[in-house]
Formats: structure tokens, C-alpha cells, sequence
């Protein structure tokens, strides 16, 4: 599998459920997750402004694709040399394809434990 590392650096923020979505979630990439316990924001890390709980530092890499929804296995091939490294990762999904978050101090080691297990990795 081939995977991109995507240029910017990303932010995962945290609001209520019942909160509206904020004019400054935009960028190039934007995940947006409201559930019953919260509204989660993946942005741009220099689009969330400090006032909100964030969690920031984070890199993307991309999955190739466009991927089959009925593919088995594409997130664990990926997870478990991650997890092998002691590297923890937060998922996106989208219909297309998969997106992987690595902490940028763990970017390195992530992409060299991906491509010992068999993925290509490009920067």
C-alpha cells in the first residue's frame, strides 16, 4: 500500500455535541465527527484557535486510492506496525480512502516502521 504524507500540521479538537460548527474549521483537510457525546474537529493546526480543547502536532498520511468499501484488512495493515513501534495513531475515513494521524515527533520512526512492513511511504 502507498501512503502520502500530507504538508500540513493538524489539529484534533474537541467541543460539546450541541455546539455549531465553527467558522474557522476549514483547510485543506477537515474531518468533522458529531456524535451523541461530541462534535470532534480534525483542521488545520493554525486554523484552531487555543480557547478550544485541541489536541495539536499531528501529521496525515494518506492512503492511495480510491479504496473498495468492502476491502478487509486496509486499517489493521496499517495499525499493527504502528502499534508494533509503540506509535499510536488516530483514523480518518472517508468514502474514498483512509487517512492515518501520527504525532509529528513520531512522523520518523512511523514512516520507518511502515515501510519495514511492507508499505511505501512518500514524503
Amino acid at each position: 500500500m502507498t501512503l502520502t504524507v500530507l504538508p500540513e500540521p493538524l489539529a484534533i479538537c474537541r467541543m460539546e455535541p450541541g455546539d455549531p460548527l465553527p467558522a474557522w474549521a476549514a483547510g485543506p483537510f477537515l474531518s468533522v465527527t458529531r456524535t451523541a457525546g461530541e462534535l470532534s474537529i480534525v483542521c488545520s493546526q493554525s486554523a484552531a484557535p487555543p480557547s478550544v480543547t485541541r489536541d495539536p502536532d499531528w501529521r496525515a498520511l494518506r492512503v492511495a486510492g480510491p479504496l473498495d468499501l468492502s476491502l478487509i484488512g486496509v486499517l489493521l495493515s496499517i495499525a499493527q506496525p504502528l502499534a508494533d513501534a509503540g506509535i499510536s495513531l488516530f483514523a480518518v475515513s472517508t468514502f474514498d480512502t483512509d487517512y492515518i494521524l501520527v504525532k509529528e515527533t513520531s512522523l520518523p520512526q512511523a514512516i520507518a516502521a511502515l515501510t519495514a512492513g511492507g508499505h511505501t511511504v512518500d514524503e
